[in-house]
């Protein structure tokens, strides 16, 4: 399928993306949509429109798979995002990361905040930059403000994993790409990843890569 012409409005690209049903084609690294920013949601798409794409999203995130997924990641620039992580890893895994399920939950016009100094590390892929993964030092905990689809106010305090992929997906809507924050000696190819680095912390990986943890 071709991409949204850039001179449509934005509800007419959405709506040739979801002509073909399915889960919508993702977009990768190199692409202008995906660096440019987005624009604030105020309504472009109406209400059933909307619900129309954030189904999509859905669908398109659960297919990757992925945790999250925002607008630019399927060529709509939109400051639109969903999130979900059923967090299917061990015990020990959790604890270290923080990481624990979080539902299905849309983000419109999120913005984050650090609380605190704390910084964690760990291991990070984008369905943007396909079959790589590298070490990124991210806020601990971070506020979290914005809306829900239905239009009802998000503020809140968000720890751990989740704050991990609250602060990935808002990124996107920046123009940001986990890259640009990695530590790129870390750089790894998903079964290097996976054969050298499987530990729950990557202090192995920056021993043997030569890079420094926070």
């Amino acid at each position: 399928m071709a991409p949204p012409r850039d001179h449509a409005p934005l509800a007419e690209r959405v709506e040739e993306l979801l002509a073909a049903g399915g889960p919508l084609p993702l977009v990768a690294a190199g692409q202008p949509v995906l660096r440019r920013g987005t624009e604030p949601y105020e309504g472009q798409l109406g209400p059933a429109l909307l619900a129309r794409f954030v189904e999509a999203l859905r669908v398109t995130m659960h297919a990757a798979p992925g945790v999250g997924l925002a607008a630019p990641q399927v060529g709509v620039a939109l400051r639109i995002a969903v999130v979900e992580d059923p967090a299917p890893v061990t015990e020990e895994v959790a604890v270290v990361r923080g990481r624990v399920p979080q539902p299905f939950r849309v983000l419109v016009n999120p913005v984050y905040e650090p609380v605190g100094t704390a910084r964690a590390a760990f291991f990070e892929g984008c369905l943007s930059v396909p079959g790589w993964q590298a070490v990124v030092a991210r806020h601990a905990e971070v506020r979290l403000r914005g809306e829900d689809e239905r239009g009802r106010a998000l503020d809140e305090v968000v720890t751990g994993w989740p704050a991990r992929i609250v602060q990935h997906e808002t990124d996107h809507l920046d123009g940001t790409l986990y890259l640009d924050r990695a530590e790129l000696r870390s750089l790894s190819t998903n079964e290097a990843v996976a054969a050298l680095w499987a530990q729950p912390e990557p202090r192995a990986a920056a021993e043997a890569l030569g890079f420094e943890l926070p």
